[in-house]
């Protein structure tokens, strides 16, 4: 598992480095009140609209806790950081704030979320509770390649469910990096196994990080160029 740290108060993003941060999405009444208000006028009626008051809290925190973090690197107001939205609905920074080069991407699952910052380069991150399948094999069929779904085949159930989704969170943070989308999941070829971290089979030259954020949870990030130095960072 890895350590998480708390931020220094003068936190320095260096141009080698990559910060994933760990939210804890499950936050108290007089906190969410305080990240809601730091919310835009559109996250607040997308928050409205989410039927389960725990769905809408959580969407509350993770989006006031991402502005707060964003905030601290643009030394600016959690209520002042602005979003435009790629055509997959992916948030980036507002072109106002295009000279600070900052790069990120957010995950959640269940009661945990996880940000990744970095300078300039295209960065993604993705986040899976592990939990149990029904159709875990048919979905593997569906989207992994052939040598994917055999390695797959080859385990015990156990682990079967943890190599699953270390499979699934390779590919889309791959694919929320580049902003293609879940369609391309079987285009992307990741090799892993039980005991050996994953690498991105792809001709560019991409970095790929596994990270244990805490029990029953596996999440990777997928950045462009190597010689990252990663920090994890406890909000």
């Amino acid at each position: 598992m890895n350590l998480w740290l708390t931020a220094p108060t003068d936190l320095i993003l260096l141009p080698d480095e990559i910060h994933v941060w760990r939210i804890d999405l499950d936050q108290s009444e007089s906190n969410l009140q305080n990240l809601a208000a730091t919310l835009s006028s559109d996250e607040t009626a997308r928050a409205e609209r989410f039927y389960f008051q725990e769905h809408r809290q959580r969407f509350i925190a993770g989006r006031g806790i991402l502005r707060t973090i964003l905030g601290c690197y643009l030394s600016i107001q959690p209520s002042q950081v602005e979003f435009n939205y790629q055509h997959r609905g992916k948030p980036v920074l507002a072109d106002k704030f295009a000279d600070s080069g900052l790069a990120f991407n957010l995950s959640h699952s269940q009661g945990l979320g996880l940000c990744a910052v970095n300078c300039t380069r295209q960065i993604g991150v993705d986040l899976e509770y592990i939990r149990p399948m029904s159709d875990l094999e048919t979905l593997a069929k569906r989207f992994f390649l052939p040598r994917e779904y055999e390695m797959l085949r080859s385990l015990s159930p156990n682990q079967q469910q943890e190599i699953f989704f270390r499979y699934w969170t390779c590919k889309e943070a791959y694919l929320k990096a580049t902003g293609d989308g879940l369609s391309q999941l079987e285009q992307v070829e990741v090799s892993l196994t039980p005991t050996e971290p994953a690498k991105l089979q792809i001709a560019e030259d991409w970095s790929l990080f596994e990270l244990v954020p805490a029990n029953n949870y596996v999440a990777a990030v997928a950045v462009t160029n190597f010689g990252w130095h990663l920090k994890c960072w406890q909000y």
